[in-house]
């Protein structure tokens, strides 16, 4: 900290004419007097240049630091300036007073804190991580304004994790990830209850389910046998989030396989299940159809000439004349399909 050199109404220097001593006012606290150091702080140090400037000097400036000094010389009068030292701080986030992640029941309501401190106060907003906008009291908004994030009736679509982050202009600006988990009991939803299939063909059922904490799904026949994965049956199961998708293939359907499935989920808050029938359709028919095409080409007439019908027997009568005519084919051909 350093300002121009004091001179007295003579133009004297202050070396000629006394002592300097720096001050800090709030405290009424002598940090030097002269050459000599008095405070006890290690980060203030002393400097001058040919006892016409003197500067004081702090190392690793912290917020306590905040305040008035003053330079005084003590000439008949005294004379005296006084600066102020604004100290600016980085916002920084109170742990031990902001939220950790949170596990709630849906429904109910929730709210997620966060503290931070720096100078300037800080500016403090909520959002999620992933950008998306989400309810809040009724309102679908991107961010949320303040300390306090409040949800009222909070619902599986909240899942996920949120982002306090606190500013000021002074860098840099912080943030901290909340994990928000809601808590239902399991719920089932079937896209196709009425499957087909004909003997010999593979066929797939599928439900979807939702719940949290994580469902145990399995497939059993309607006879309550638990269904296993292997070469008949091949069951599998896709998680997104607290969604999963149940699929259950049978393969090389037979007869028996025509029947009634059911597809449950169960968790610690409830269990649900759903119900699936296959029934037999005809197999398609393997028959191939040929279609014999012949189209007609100009024929022209060969000529003409009289037949008789004659008995077989040893008379060989005559017992009927009939007339041919004869046509020559100019062209002829057969197109299977």
């Amino acid at each position: 900290m350093h300002d121009s050199p004091v001179i007295n109404h003579a133009g004297r220097l202050v070396s000629e004419i006394g002592v300097v001593a720096w001050v800090r006012v709030d405290t009424q606290t002598i940090l030097s007097i002269h050459h000599n150091i008095i405070t006890q702080n290690p980060r203030i140090s002393l400097s001058y240049n040919d006892h016409r400037s003197w500067y004081l000097h702090i190392k690793n400036v912290q917020e306590v630091d905040r305040g008035w000094y003053m330079c005084q010389v003590n000439t008949d009068p005294m004379r005296s300036r006084k600066g102020y030292l604004q100290v600016v701080v980085p916002p920084m986030i109170i742990d031990n007073m902001t939220s950790t992640d949170m596990v709630v029941r849906e429904g109910t309501n929730v709210t997620m804190v966060c503290r931070a401190m720096g100078y300037p106060e800080p500016y403090v907003m909520w959002r999620r991580e992933d950008g998306r906008e989400f309810n809040c009291n009724g309102e679908s908004v991107n961010v949320v304004d303040g300390e306090n994030l409040t949800i009222s009736k909070v619902s599986r679509l909240h899942m996920g994790a949120y982002l306090c982050i606190a500013s000021n202009g002074v860098p840099p600006s912080i943030s901290k990830r909340v994990v928000l988990m809601v808590q239902f009991p399991p719920m089932l939803s079937i896209p196709n209850q009425l499957e087909a299939a004909y003997v010999g063909q593979d066929v797939t059922l599928e439900c979807h389910t939702e719940a949290y904490p994580s469902s145990i799904n399995y497939w059993t026949t309607d006879r309550g046998d638990m269904i296993i994965s292997g070469n008949k049956y091949i069951t599998t199961l896709n998680d997104d989030s607290y969604s999963r998708k149940m699929k259950l293939t049978i393969r090389k359907v037979s007869a028996r396989d025509f029947s009634s499935y059911r597809c449950v989920a169960k968790n610690s808050l409830g269990e649900t299940d759903g119900l699936i029938r296959l029934d037999e359709i005809p197999a398609p028919s393997t028959t191939s159809t040929t279609i014999n095409y012949v189209p007609t080409f100009p024929q022209r007439k060969k000529g003409k000439h009289k037949n008789r019908w004659r008995d077989s027997s040893a008379e060989n009568r005559v017992i009927g004349d009939y007339e041919v005519e004869e046509w020559k084919d100019i062209g002829m051909f057969t197109v299977s399909k």
